[in-house]
């Protein structure tokens, strides 16, 4: 059993629903990204599993205690980052986390300590004293990172926490989550649409559309679970190209289709992963291979054509709500 645990989740806000029927299970430990656009009901998962909306169905649960029957309980070993962490700008970073600290029941000499590592910790240290009001947006998220691990969570459920970063403060972030997982042992969820630095830390995703998981796995697992349903896609250029690379390419067995972009690339749509085959033939042809890529073990792309699935379905079956009422 996952230390995150969610059977049916389901919330509707009168006709509309936010989230459909969401089964998920997140491991002691990994981090996990639930990707999805503005609106695909990411936050609101979010708001259920901290407690602070009841679901319409189905049930959350982390560390075995009912999020919506225990929400205090909860909260005691559940870290939450917001999209914007809110800090009293006339205080530093240091007020500011003595007094997280005094409310969860630190004082004294140990509460200074704790103070003192989460801020070296997060690489706050020399901006502790400042007024938090001149922090910049990295600089806030890493102050509450250090806010949330003030009472020392097992979870950690964090919104959007690279959204408006520069690249440096967003690779400092990264390392630095990545580290609460590896050294500390902490189980954390962000909620993202930033597709490339979530790939860099997660262990596994989940791709959220319209309410519901289309998709969930490593990326490695849902690069292949591509592969088995649409076929393989190679990115070549090779020297000599054009007509006579697609004529030689489209003359091989267990092709399905060449095609010619921009420049001088072709892009050539197997059922099964032909790269030492092509390899093979492009040298007994008397080419010279310049570039061989295999598409769709990225992130963005397995997004974007999860994503398109999802949406064909979703209209689909609009459609056919559509033409049910029609007859009705």
């Amino acid at each position: 059993m996952g230390i995150i645990e969610t059977k049916g989740l389901t919330k509707r806000y009168g006709a509309f629903t936010a989230v459909d029927h969401l089964t998920l299970s997140i491991e002691p430990g990994e981090v996990f990204g639930l990707l999805g656009p503005n609106g695909a009901g990411k936050t609101t998962t979010t708001l259920m599993l901290l407690g602070l909306t009841e679901p319409s169905e189905g049930s959350a649960q982390i560390a075995g205690v009912d999020c919506t029957r225990n929400p205090i309980r909860v909260k005691r070993f559940v870290g939450y980052l917001p999209d914007n962490m809110g800090f009293y700008p006339d205080m530093t970073g240091r007020e500011n986390l003595r007094m997280t600290g005094r409310m969860n029941g630190l004082s004294g000499a140990a509460l200074e300590a704790r103070i003192d590592e989460l801020l070296k910790r997060v690489g706050m240290a020399q901006a502790a004293d400042k007024k938090t009001g001149a922090y910049s947006k990295g600089m806030k998220q890493r102050l509450g990172i250090a806010d949330i691990l003030m009472k020392d969570p097992s979870v950690l459920i964090m919104d959007e926490p690279t959204n408006g970063i520069d690249p440096e403060g967003m690779r400092e972030l990264m390392t630095l989550i990545r580290a609460l997982s590896e050294r500390d042992g902490k189980t954390i969820l962000i909620s993202s649409h930033q597709l490339h630095q979530i790939q860099q830390i997660c262990d596994r995703v989940g791709i959220f559309v319209a309410g519901k998981i289309v998709a969930c796995g490593s990326i490695e697992e849902l690069g292949r679970q591509m592969e088995q349903e649409n076929g393989c896609r190679l990115e070549i250029r090779a020297q000599p190209g054009g007509a006579p690379l697609c004529r030689m390419l489209a003359q091989m067995d267990g092709v399905l289709s060449v095609t010619q972009e921009d420049g001088d690339t072709v892009v050539v749509h197997t059922r099964e992963d032909m790269c030492d085959a092509i390899v093979a033939r492009l040298t007994d042809s008397g080419m010279k291979l310049r570039h061989l890529r295999r598409r769709g073990g990225d992130l963005d792309e397995i997004y974007s054509r999860y994503f398109e699935k999802a949406g064909e379905h979703h209209a689909a079956n609009s459609h056919a709500d559509k033409r049910k009422r029609a007859k009705g």
